[in-house]
């Protein structure tokens, strides 16, 4: 009887050690299968930036969380994206909440646009440090800082009195006047020294928005590691707690 028993309380352990072993293989497939994602979304979100600077006539790689055909309901970051507003909500002490629209916008109008968001957020960055109701001495306003008299033709009907002090539609029509500007100048320097007005020889104002997109970039990659460490980190645990039991 007694060895029944003790035959009983040995195969139970045995299932039990069963049972926990697959539960932490079935965590640790989860976690690597997580990282393999962030691994694609921000292969996918580089090659896209690259894709359409490049070869700006080719159909855009979309941004993950966003559909190609509509507009989506909810706009959902690419964590390329999301990297870049942590970053910025930091450097620019907004918090992340008010940047969130922001981002949105530049995300969808840069797909629409077949032109890298990170470059619209760049200029946002550069000509009103993200202040949406940002107005200078020569009347330009809102985010991308528009000078309306010269721009009135661009704003949708309906759009209200103040419709360049309007996030979305300010930066719908800076990146409008962008791709005007670009492709009248032939490129992307000679186009963002139009867009600001500017005709210095060095390429100064230009020189500002590409080093605020490299350092965009950077916090991006920058963030895109850092979730992979914690996912490998908690996966490391996992594998621990699989040894001990």
């Amino acid at each position: 009887m007694s060895e029944t028993i003790t035959l009983k309380h040995t195969m139970a352990r045995r299932t039990d050690a069963i049972l926990h072993l697959v539960q932490h293989s079935l965590m640790i497939a989860g976690l690597l299968f997580a990282i393999g994602l962030i691994n694609v979304f921000s292969s996918v979100s580089s090659a896209a930036g690259i894709m359409n600077l490049v070869f700006p006539g080719l159909p855009l790689l979309a941004e993950p969380g966003l559909a190609s055909d509509e507009e989506p309901a909810a706009i959902i970051l690419s964590p390329r994206m999301q990297g870049a507003l942590d970053y910025v909500a930091r450097r620019y002490r907004v918090s992340s909440e008010a940047l969130l629209p922001v981002f949105e916008v530049a995300q969808l109008i840069g797909q629409e646009r077949r032109i890298d968001p990170l470059l619209i957020v760049a200029v946002i960055g550069v000509e009103s440090g993200f202040n949406p109701f940002a107005e200078s001495t020569m009347g330009a306003q809102g985010l991308m800082q528009i000078i309306p008299r010269f721009h009135m033709d661009k704003v949708p009907e309906g759009a209200g009195d103040k419709p360049f002090l309007d996030p979305a539609i300010n930066i719908r029509i800076g990146v409008n006047v962008l791709e005007e500007s670009i492709r009248r100048r032939g490129g992307l320097v000679a186009g963002l020294q139009s867009y600001a007005g500017s005709s210095d020889p060095d390429g100064s104002y230009a020189s500002k928005v590409l080093a605020e997109k490299e350092r965009l970039e950077h916090a991006a990659r920058r963030a895109a590691g850092a979730n992979a460490s914690r996912l490998s980190d908690l996966m490391d645990r996992s594998e621990k707690s699989v040894g001990r039991g």
